[in-house]
């Protein structure tokens, strides 16, 4: 591992709990995401805001617990958290120990923010968590990373957001795993808003959990629960789907799309179902992209994964298929610093680019760019 200089593509702040108030415009504070301790009589410390279900605090920094310990991990608040989280130095010494050369973070309580109904609140919660992200990556930018937090209710806005947060030096943004069932990604009234992306150089990731509609991971749901988690990758599938078929890659060729932590194994599937729909049936229904489905895929989505045993690294390394070529990165995504450090996780890519590429679009940072090697 040491021989390898090693990028973490898909790495997790925990936000200290006060910080929402602290930053909020004035008119939210009273209204903005907290923690309580004890709700419900339920041991635990859980994170809290209008019509979001309430998550357990410590489920935040839960990664590499096994599955029989998180019960009783759960009940734990705040104060059990990594110093690493509210501490940019501890997480250099996290990275140093690690191997780590540089971690691309993204946020772990405002994920189910994205899924808050009023709009005006999301947006005011977002502003706060970008300043603050990008306050603590200030410590070292070469080695954090921040990703910010877009809604897009208001495109315009939003593209102003975009705009700013690049300004801040954040280097990629979060934007709902799926768009409202009204209002796609597909819709012209977003293309204001993907020019800025593009324009920009700013990769916008679909992250686990940050559907318009909810996480899709509310255990108060018994076996509907486990249900929703298990097809949570269809959000990604119709998104991914609703830009190819609808010409918004065809449109904007530079704009980049992450899908962060939905496994990967199931893209290779996916390419060919695109594809033979539009051989089959692309001309009886009105389509007339000048590429096949999976040639856009391959040139402009990116990949996440933990552990896909059904992706079989070796083998594709070894033998990259012309069905779905795959460049396998050197960089990692470890999901820390939520708790221990896991198993290194591999960043694909859906195309056999040049890695130098992929590390540019997702990061463009100096101290990465010496990490530009590919398996394939």
């Amino acid at each position: 591992m040491s021989d390898y200089k090693l990028v973490s593509a898909d790495s997790h702040f925990v936000e200290p709990p006060a910080m929402w108030a602290e930053r909020m415009d004035n008119r939210f504070r009273d209204r903005a995401p907290h923690t309580v301790k004890g709700l419900g009589g339920r041991d635990g410390e859980f994170f809290v805001c209008e019509n979001i279900s309430p998550m357990a605090v410590a489920g935040f920094f839960g990664a590499g617990v096994p599955s029989a310990e998180l019960p009783e991990h759960n009940k734990r608040g705040f104060d059990a958290a990594p110093k690493s989280v509210w501490d940019p130095a501890y997480r250099i010494k996290d990275q140093d120990r690690d191997g780590v050369q540089a971690e691309v973070i993204y946020t772990s309580m405002g994920m189910p923010l994205f899924g808050l109904a009023d709009a005006e609140l999301r947006a005011a919660c977002f502003r706060a968590f970008n300043d603050w992200a990008t306050e603590y990556c200030s410590h070292d930018f070469n080695r954090l990373i921040p990703l910010g937090l877009i809604t897009l209710e208001d495109v315009r806005g939003a593209a102003a957001e975009l705009q700013r947060m690049a300004k801040k030096g954040m280097k990629g943004a979060m934007i709902w795993a799926e768009a409202p069932d009204e209002r796609p990604y597909s819709h012209p009234d977003y293309e204001p808003f993907w020019a800025a992306a593009q324009d920009l150089n700013m990769p916008l990731s679909l992250h686990i959990l940050t559907g318009s509609k909810g996480t899709g991971a509310d255990q108060r749901n018994g076996r509907d629960f486990l249900l929703s988690l298990a097809n949570l990758h269809h959000q990604i599938e119709r998104s991914i789907s609703v830009m190819v078929y609808g010409g918004v890659f065809e449109k904007f060729p530079r704009l980049r799309i992450v899908s962060a932590e939905n496994d990967v194994g199931w893209m290779a599937y996916f390419m060919y179902r695109l594809d033979t729909v539009q051989n089959r049936l692309g001309a009886v229904g009105g389509m007339k992209l000048p590429m096949r489905a999976s040639e856009y895929i391959k040139r402009q989505v990116f990949a996440t994964f933990i552990a896909d045993p059904v992706f079989d690294l070796p083998a594709i390394a070894g033998n990259c298929s012309e069905a779905f070529r795959i460049a396998a990165r050197r960089s990692v995504a470890q999901d820390r610093p939520r708790h221990r450090r896991e198993g290194l996780r591999i960043v694909i890519a859906g195309g056999a680019i040049d890695c130098s590429e992929f590390l540019t679009l997702t990061v463009r940072s100096g101290a990465i760019a010496e990490s530009r090697d590919s398996f394939c």
